[in-house]
């Protein structure tokens, strides 16, 4: 009796029985069945069944289990009109609508083939790889702006130029001596006196801060913290080399930054993001899994350029002007591990998509405040 539905049936699909209990008149209990098709057009697709059955017995592989499996499989594949057979599950689809282009998943630059160790590259992968690029002066130990614009100051008189007034001194903060000198102020443009004002303005800003180095407070506890966690830091300062280096010594935190980023390596300083994406390359690390410590706007807009994270400390500056960062304390003992992983776990094109947002609609008799129109003619 199925076959000969089957064979008149429109749909010309074998249907599946199904045994229900039910009372007859005489209180017996006896089962009928019920002749179900199975779902032919599901989200655009044709799914067909085969006449065999699972090895388990004789119930068929849930086509919505299937469905979904496929669709998961296929969902970003090249081929708009492909036929794909799957043994294991027993059934076969027809695709016939528009594939999405792409791959899936997509790929993810922090991956490293050539990393043979599974966790390792694993962690090279997850939320807790990352990098940490800390400023210098004002970040990691204490510092004193106004040094910094004596030396300005000072630099000028000795070279015959007027003093630099107040505006154009904080808007050359965080620039190299020669990108200042030859960009904003206008003093020269020839690389020789360049080089030899800029040398010379170091020089005045030493001697005005007297080689004393001290942590700023909760800085040395949390760079012992990363230490631990074995995540590699980068120094990045537009002090020459040698001053770094003997800062470092000072407080006794050698060996602490596997890279070092001064004056001497870079072209232009902040806010031009060049010192933050070069100690990212030599990281070895993609931007979008740096963390930069700074204190200022100008480190904020560089590292936004460059597509990073940004800690701002507000030593300098009050905490509402530091808006802009993703995160801002006072010291940085202020901060966890977990802050750094959440901050570096991140969702790009490259690391994939989240969940959509559904915007609820509201309905006309719910709207609290309605919209009203106002005739032309009866406002006038």
């Amino acid at each position: 009796m199925v076959d000969s539905i089957a064979t008149t049936s429109l749909l010309g699909h074998r249907p599946v029985s199904q045994g229900s209990p039910f009372k007859d008149g005489s209180h017996r209990r006896r089962m009928f069945d019920l002749c179900q098709l199975p779902c032919v057009d599901f989200l655009g697709r044709r799914i067909t069944y085969p006449s065999s059955t699972t090895s388990g017995g004789d119930r068929m592989v849930s086509p919505i289990k299937a469905l979904a499996m496929e669709l998961t499989k296929e969902a970003y594949s090249h081929s708009p009109r492909e036929e794909r057979m799957s043994g294991d599950l027993n059934y076969w689809t027809d695709t016939s609508t528009q594939q999405k282009p792409g791959l899936w998943p997509p790929p993810n630059k922090a991956d490293n083939s050539s990393i043979h160790n599974p966790l390792l590259r694993q962690e090279r992968m997850g939320c807790g790889w990352l990098g940490a690029i800390f400023e210098w002066e004002g970040v990691l130990i204490e510092d004193n702006p106004d040094l910094d614009k004596q030396a300005w100051l000072v630099l000028s008189e000795e070279e015959g130029k007027s003093p630099p007034p107040a505006f154009i001194l904080k808007r050359i903060e965080g620039m190299k001596n020669e990108q200042a000198i030859s960009e904003v102020l206008c003093w020269t443009r020839d690389p020789g006196q360049l080089r030899r004002m800029a040398l010379r303005k170091e020089e005045i800003y030493q001697g005005l801060q007297g080689g004393i180095y001290r942590f700023r407070t909760g800085s040395q506890e949390f760079v012992n913290a990363l230490m631990n966690y074995k995540i590699p830091m980068a120094l990045v300062s537009t002090r020459p080399r040698k001053t770094l280096e003997i800062a470092i010594g000072a407080i006794g935190i050698e060996g602490f930054f596997s890279v070092i980023v001064a004056a001497e390596d870079v072209h232009r300083g902040k806010p031009d993001p060049e010192m933050f994406v070069y100690a990212a390359q030599l990281l070895n690390f993609i931007p979008e899994r740096c963390i930069i410590f700074g204190n200022s706007n100008s480190t904020l807009e560089a590292a936004h350029d460059a597509h990073m994270k940004c800690v701002a400390v507000a030593s300098k500056h009050p905490v509402y002007e530091l808006g802009a960062a993703d995160l801002v304390v006072r010291c940085l003992d202020e901060l966890s591990i977990v802050d750094l992983k959440n901050l570096a776990d991140i969702e790009l094109t490259e690391f994939g998509y989240g969940e959509p947002e559904v915007e609820m609609e509201v309905e006309k008799d719910d709207d609290p405040y309605p919209p009203t129109s106002v005739a032309t003619d009866d406002f006038w």
